[in-house]
C-alpha cells in the first residue's frame, strides 16, 4: 500500500482528499460490505459518498451492465438511445414535476452546473441564491455558489451569489428559536435579502438536507415558506438531490418532498445513487425552463447506454424491493440506537438525520466548540473495528456522515452502531 500511496502522490494533485493516516485500496465488495487490499472486510456505511446505494456487486446491476456492454458501449446523444428514453421516462414520472423534461450528465457537479445555466438562461440573470454551509460540487460554477470554505478554493466566480439563512437548524443566529420562529425568520431574512438585490434573481438552489455540511437541514416546510417568496418575484427553486434522492431519507423518495405544500422545484438535480457506482447524473425541469436554451447542445458520455442501463436496473431494484421503507424502518432503528449511545457521551452534540442518512456532530467535551480532532480519530477508530464511516460539517469537519447501502439488514445496523459505539470511547 505504501508503494501504491508513493505513487498517487507522484501523479494526482495535492488537494485530491484522501481518508485515514494510512490510506487504503477498496479491491472488491459485496452487498454491504468491501475488502481492502490486504484482505480485510469492512461493513461500508458509507458508500462510496451515498453513491453505492443498493448494495455493491448487486447482480442485478452487474448483469444489466454486462449485457449492455456486449451490445454497445457508447453512441453519444446525437442517436437515439432506448435505455436514455426509458430511464427519462421513469424519472421524469417519479420526480413530481409536471411536464418534465430530463438531461442526463455524469456526475452531481455537472447536473447543478447544468441546473444553473438553464436557470440564469431562462431567467436572464447571473444572480444565485444559495445556501450557507452549502456544498454543490467542483466545478467553477458550483464552487463559486458553494457555501462552505473547506470546498471552495477560489472565490472568482461567472455568478453573483448571495446566501440565505436556513440551511442548518442546529447553528447560527436563529438556532434558539422554535421550528416556527426559526423558519419565520429565514423567510424575512430572504425577503430582506431580496429587497437589497439589484434586479432579478435567477434561483435559489438547495439541498433539503445538507450533504458534505454534515446532514443538516431545516424544518420540514422551510422551502415550502420560502417558495411564496421565490413566486413573488418569478425565482426559479432548484432543488439539489444529489444526495437525498431514491428513497434514502426513509420518509420522501425525494429530499424536497418535506417541503412540498406549495408544489415542487422548478428544478431537480440527481447523481450518486440512481447508477450505484456508475457515472451518472442529470437535472429535471418543467419544459419550459428545460427548453429555454436557444443554442444546441450535447452531451458526449451523459446517457451512455451502460450507465443508462445499470440505472434502470438498479432503480428496479430499488422500487421492487421497496428500499425507501427500508431505510425508513432500519434507519429509525439506527438513528436511536446511536442517540441511546451518544446520550451520556459528552464530545457528542448532537445525533441527527433521517432514514439511512445520519450525522454525529462531535464538539470539545463542556463546550460547544466543533471537534475535528475527534472526528478524525473516531474515523481511524471505526476503520480499526471494522466500519468505514464519511465525516463532514461546515464547522471545521467535526461530523461524522453515516450513509450504509438502503438495503442494511437490522443485524448489520447493530453491527455497525456497537462499533461505533466503541470508536466514540476511544476518541
Amino acid at each position: 500500500m505504501t508503494d501504491l500511496y508513493d505513487r498517487h502522490k507522484a501523479v494526482l494533485p495535492d488537494w485530491l482528499a484522501l481518508y485515514y493516516e494510512r490510506p487504503m485500496e477498496l479491491t472488491h465488495g459485496e452487498g454491504r460490505h468491501v475488502w481492502a487490499a490486504d484482505g480485510r472486510k469492512y461493513l461500508d456505511f458509507f458508500g462510496g459518498i451515498l453513491t453505492t446505494m443498493t448494495a455493491h456487486a448487486l447482480p442485478e446491476v452487474t448483469k444489466a451492465v454486462s449485457e449492455q456492454a456486449g451490445r454497445i458501449v457508447h453512441s453519444s446523444t446525437l442517436y437515439l438511445n432506448r435505455p436514455m428514453v426509458e430511464l427519462a421516462e421513469r424519472i421524469a414520472a417519479l420526480s413530481g414535476i409536471p411536464d418534465a423534461r430530463v438531461f442526463f450528465t455524469t456526475s452531481g457537479t455537472e447536473a447543478n452546473d447544468a441546473a444553473l445555466l438553464l436557470a440564469t438562461a431562462h431567467r436572464r440573470s447571473n444572480q444565485i441564491l444559495a445556501m450557507r454551509n452549502s456544498y454543490h460540487g467542483r466545478s467553477f460554477t458550483t464552487v463559486g455558489i458553494t457555501g462552505n470554505q473547506s470546498w471552495s478554493p477560489t472565490s472568482l466566480s461567472p455568478l453573483q451569489t448571495l446566501y440565505v439563512h436556513g440551511g442548518g437548524r442546529g447553528r447560527g443566529p436563529y438556532a434558539e428559536l422554535s421550528d416556527a420562529g426559526f423558519t419565520a425568520a429565514c423567510v424575512a431574512d430572504l425577503r430582506d435579502m431580496l429587497g437589497q438585490s439589484r434586479g432579478g434573481v435567477a434561483a435559489l438552489i438547495a439541498e433539503p438536507i445538507q450533504g458534505v455540511g454534515g446532514f443538516t437541514s431545516p424544518p420540514d416546510g422551510l422551502y415550502a415558506a420560502f417558495r411564496e417568496v421565490l413566486d413573488e418575484h418569478g425565482i426559479l427553486w432548484i432543488s439539489d438531490e444529489v444526495q437525498t434522492g431514491w428513497g434514502r431519507t426513509g420518509e420522501h423518495f425525494w429530499g424536497w418532498q418535506a417541503h412540498a405544500q406549495n408544489g415542487p422545484p422548478d428544478i431537480l438535480t440527481f447523481a450518486k445513487g440512481i447508477g450505484n457506482g456508475m457515472a451518472i447524473g442529470g437535472v429535471v425541469a418543467r419544459a419550459e425552463v428545460m427548453n429555454s436554451l436557444d443554442a444546441n447542445s450535447i452531451s458526449t458520455f451523459g446517457g451512455s447506454p451502460v450507465t443508462m442501463a445499470a440505472g434502470l436496473a438498479n432503480l428496479a431494484y430499488l422500487l421492487e424491493h421497496d428500499l425507501q421503507g427500508n431505510a425508513r424502518r432500519v434507519g429509525g432503528l439506527l438513528i436511536e440506537r446511536l442517540r441511546a449511545i451518544c446520550a451520556q457521551l459528552p464530545v457528542v452534540r448532537e445525533v441527527r438525520g433521517r432514514g439511512l442518512m445520519i450525522g454525529v456532530e462531535l464538539v470539545e467535551p463542556g463546550t460547544d466548540r466543533p471537534n475535528p480532532r475527534a472526528a478524525a480519530a473516531v474515523l481511524e477508530a471505526a476503520r480499526a473495528g471494522g466500519l468505514l464511516i464519511g465525516k463532514g460539517g461546515g464547522h471545521d469537519t467535526s461530523v461524522l456522515r453515516i450513509a450504509p447501502p438502503l438495503s442494511l439488514t437490522v443485524a448489520e445496523a447493530e453491527e455497525g452502531a456497537a462499533i461505533l459505539d466503541r470508536a466514540l470511547r476511544s476518541a
